[in-house]
């Protein structure tokens, strides 16, 4: 029982229609969580951001989803000050960065197709992939919305630190936002709030999709998994709910691989 009350509250999830971000809200929600949801999608996506919110309902948990671009400063106040008021001096237990937006473009091109990447698409995808997780940080603190016990997960890739074609400005951005997680690992460890990041195997999700050569990528993982299949975003989910509880209070500023075992066969 003591158990099932440590899981309640809120949970923020930036990059919440889809993938990892979708499926975690749904899992948050069975666990108890009410879900504040950030994400950027056009009309023609919203049935699947609608779908999520009607789940994360079922559950008789709240859904409080925010169709906005997460990257910008001005949205980030209005976000957080309709939902300063909403959780009434309650904090967010859970804050998710799971935000896959960035441009997939080679770093030199000798032929102009594709072109290669500009310096205003390289400061974007950083900007989004991995310095938004600071600033959201410093705003939730600053609005004392999180507390001791609260958790900050970001999802990485193996592209942080392998070369993928096409995925130089991710890779980089990847590269930063664990970077991110061990100096807010350090610095909010006094205050009882732990970082870490989650390195998911190759997940069959609309980012990966988007990558050059991407079902060469899901063969070769596939191949090589112990566990005989792809990761999927439930898997990342259950992890996440998992995760959540008091018992990973004192594991901070890790990578955590949530992969069947993927990344250990060579």
């Amino acid at each position: 029982m003591a158990e099932e009350q440590e899981q309640t509250g809120w949970a923020i999830i930036l990059g919440a229609s889809s993938g990892f971000g979708g499926a975690t809200a749904l899992a948050l929600a069975a666990a108890g969580f009410h879900i504040c949801g950030v994400h950027l999608d056009l009309r023609a996506h919203l049935a699947g951001v609608e779908e999520i919110i009607r789940g994360v309902e079922a559950t008789g948990r709240q859904a409080a989803f925010f169709n906005v671009n997460a990257a910008d400063a001005a949205k980030r106040q209005e976000v957080l000050a309709a939902m300063e008021s909403r959780l009434a001096g309650d904090g967010f237990r859970v804050l998710l960065h799971s935000l896959a937006f960035g441009t997939l473009q080679p770093f030199i091109s000798p032929a102009s197709d594709p072109p290669a990447i500009s310096q205003r698409q390289v400061e974007m995808t950083l900007d989004v992939m991995a310095h938004s997780l600071v600033y959201w940080t410093q705003d939730l603190l600053a609005r004392n919305l999180l507390r001791r016990g609260s958790r900050i997960l970001a999802m990485t890739s193996a592209g942080g630190s392998r070369v993928i074609p096409h995925y130089g400005a991710v890779s980089a951005a990847k590269a930063a936002l664990e970077s991110h997680i061990r100096q807010l690992a350090m610095e909010l460890a006094p205050r009882g709030i732990t970082a870490n990041a989650i390195l998911a195997g190759v997940t069959d999700t609309p980012a990966l999709r988007r990558i050059p050569g991407h079902d060469k990528i899901s063969a070769a993982a596939l191949s090589r998994n112990p566990s005989g299949r792809l990761t999927t975003p439930e898997d990342v989910a259950r992890f996440i709910v998992m995760w959540a509880g008091p018992g990973s209070q004192w594991a901070t500023g890790n990578v955590l691989q949530v992969d069947g075992g993927e990344e250990i066969v060579g």
